[in-house]
């Protein structure tokens, strides 16, 4: 890269004001102060919705910003920002919310963006920048430079960034430095590091990666770049053809993997495009042809581990992160991949976290991935959850507080400990854990325990032993701690257009119709969450009740698994006469790609998913709540508790 930067082209501010946005596509030019309040919490969904990435490399040019919201409208049209000259992108608060998609970054360097400039950045995606080139800064006063014509140094981008992330940066990406940099085999140190015992308590995140360092490293202190072996490497449909490409481009072809076995590819994300409403109604099903052939590719090319579609009905065998944990990650193990919730099997007691098609294929080649030795946050839940309240309840309620919402907690470890998280079983917890992707953190973990073990053995028939070392050390540092009363937490809702849009669902104060009730996803399909709904449903038929005309209820397994234990269970004669659409495993309506999502913007849903950014699930309007309120939801017709429907029907 450059020793200097200089500004060639334009400055796009992401107003919040429509009309600024369109006169500087009409080709005027502003400055901080007219283009008047910066847009926060701009989601990867914005950048690059879920309906334009259908391909896996520059062509994405014609689409950044496409889904991005201003007032009520979407302003920024395909190939707007090529056409309009912009090199800057000038934007508010925890910048790059959400899917850990590379498509967003490599959409906007492919249509001329090389800096932008943001109040604050999400983890994953001000990675990826740095992995593919892009330039980012919070320092708003190298933007005045740069407009004022002078030639900034490199130096300016470099600022607080850990050495490592240094270096590639100056390479000009992860692949470029990758080619020269010593990549010996992978090997777990003794859990003290190097034999020798550690000078200072750790947390088991700081532990499980001080064991799997890249032996060049003696030893990593916190807020160190490093590189450390991962013992499991997964990607999904939407990005195994990126991940290849980029492989292919830097490796060459066929590219020399490190331990294939320990290689997933993952079909789950559009094997439901055939009943997606955008897929099928804009002609998008010959662009997912595209995506599968280069996933289905690599599968065939190389001797991964793949887990497909059904042979017999849409849909998969499960969604990556549920087939993870039932089948795959152990405690203290490191595990990456392609999604931003891939820390949901943080909940065994391991260390897993989400990164971009760059980490990504080069790990596949290296058998290392980067990540921050990341301070951790303690999340403390004592006492016991009322009757009804769920992690996904706990989840919302730590969205809603100032410190999260704020971004405070990017790119922090979320340890959570407590009673209340002793209690739970690990399909809770593993909530707790998917969710950090909402909070903004680098990934969550629970201490593995007895709960860890049974897990183990009930679902997959593993003997394991806990080790010494698997816990935090008494008198460990933490960033914070964070201490809720179990009891104190209702159950909780989150409004239309982020996840941190939270509400006490008994403080709602008007009625909210809806005509969509969903669950399912990563978040809300696994055993327990169909527990919950069946609990809601089997009382609502036994009063006689089902979801009534002009509502529909779809409920949707994580893997087939979870359809096998709910068939086991004798769920399903209830679901039916409760009038559930059943859905097989996928992530569908979730990435806008399935039954469940909306086909209007007057569509209101309900949802049990973790995300409800502007048309995430379709152009309606999302309220995310726990598997109870939308079973209750479900039945009523307007958003309930399941407590507030038996007092309704007592």
């Amino acid at each position: 890269m450059s020793d200097t930067i200089r500004l060639d082209g334009r400055v796009l501010y992401l107003s919040q004001d429509p009309a600024v946005m369109d006169a500087q596509l009409a080709g005027r030019n502003f400055t901080r102060a007219t283009a008047g309040a910066l847009r926060d919490n701009v989601s990867t969904d914005e950048i690059t919705p879920v309906t334009v990435m259908l391909t896996y490399d520059e062509r994405l040019e014609q689409y950044p910003y496409v889904g991005f919201k201003a007032g009520e409208r979407m302003p920024i049209g395909r190939n707007a920002v090529k056409d309009g000259g912009f090199q800057v992108t000038v934007a508010g608060k925890r910048y790059g919310k959400g899917s850990s998609r590379e498509s967003s970054p490599l959409a906007e360097l492919s249509a001329g963006i090389r800096l932008i400039v943001a109040e604050s950045f999400e983890r994953i995606y001000q990675q990826n920048c740095d992995n593919i080139g892009i330039l980012t800064t919070t320092d708003f006063s190298v933007l005045d430079r740069l407009i004022a014509g002078e030639a900034v140094p490199i130096d300016e981008f470099l600022k607080g960034r850990d050495a490592l992330t240094q270096q590639i940066i100056r390479s000009g990406g992860l692949l470029a430095y990758s080619r020269f940099a010593d990549w010996p085999a992978p090997r777990v140190r003794d859990h003290a590091g190097n034999g020798a015992q550690a000078a200072e308590p750790r947390t088991l995140v700081e532990k499980i990666i001080e064991r799997h360092l890249h032996p060049g490293i003696a030893h990593a202190e916190r807020g160190d770049g490093v590189f450390i072996a991962a013992d499991w490497r997964f990607s999904h449909d939407y990005f195994t053809g990126m991940c290849a490409h980029l492989m292919h481009r830097a490796f060459g072809k066929p590219a020399p993997l490190h331990a294939p076995d320990h290689i997933i590819a993952f079909q789950d994300h559009l094997v439901l495009a055939p009943q997606s409403i955008p897929h099928v109604r804009d002609g998008l099903l010959p662009g997912v042809a595209n995506l599968m052939e280069g996933h289905t590719s690599f599968s065939r090319d190389y001797p991964v581990r793949s887990h497909g579609a059904l042979d017999s009905m849409l849909g998969s065998e499960g969604i990556c992160h549920a087939l993870m944990a039932e089948q795959y990650v152990l405690p203290g193990e490191v595990a990456c991949g392609t999604d931003s919730h891939t820390p949901h099997s943080g909940a065994l007691g391991c260390l897993a976290f989400g990164a971009g098609a760059t980490d990504i294929a080069n790990s596949w080649v290296t058998g290392y991935v980067r990540c921050k030795v990341a301070q951790t946050l303690r999340i403390e839940i004592d006492g016991s959850l009322r009757d009804g309240v769920t992690a996904k309840d706990v989840v919302l309620h730590l969205l809603h507080m100032d410190a999260i919402r704020s971004g405070g907690a990017i790119g922090l470890v979320f340890e959570y400990g407590g009673a209340a998280v002793r209690a739970m079983s690990i399909d809770e917890r593993a909530t707790l854990t998917n969710m950090v992707a909402e909070l903004g953190g680098f990934t969550g973990i629970v201490e593995p325990d007895e709960r860890t073990v049974a897990f183990l053995k009930e679902r997959r028939g593993v003997d394991f032993t806990l080790e010494s070392w698997m816990k935090s050390d008494a008198g460990a540092a933490y960033h914070d701690t964070i201490r809720i009363d179990a009891g104190g937490i209702e159950p909780m809702l989150a409004r239309p257009g982020d996840p941190g849009n939270g509400v006490p669902a008994p403080q709602l104060e008007e009625d909210v119709a809806i005509n969509i009730a969903y669950g399912g996803s990563c978040t809300a399909g696994k055993r327990e969450d169909f527990d919950f709904y069946h609990e809601v449903l089997r009382w609502g038929v036994e009063q006689g009740m089902q979801v009534p005309a002009g509502t529909r209820l779809y409920l949707q397994f994580g893997t087939m698994a979870v359809r096998a234990y709910c068939e086991a269970q004798g769920y399903l004669p209830v679901f039916e006469r409760a009038g559930v659409t059943l859905v097989m495993p996928g992530c569908g309506s979730c990435a806008n790609c399935g039954p469940g999502q909306s086909a209007d913007a007057s569509d209101v849903t309900i949802s049990a998913i973790n995300r409800n950014f502007p048309g995430r699930s379709g152009p309606g309007n999302v309220w995310l709540a726990s598997p109870y309120t939308v079973a209750a939801s479900a039945l009523a017709g307007k958003i309930t508790t399941f407590e507030q429907l038996k007092r309704a029907r007592g």
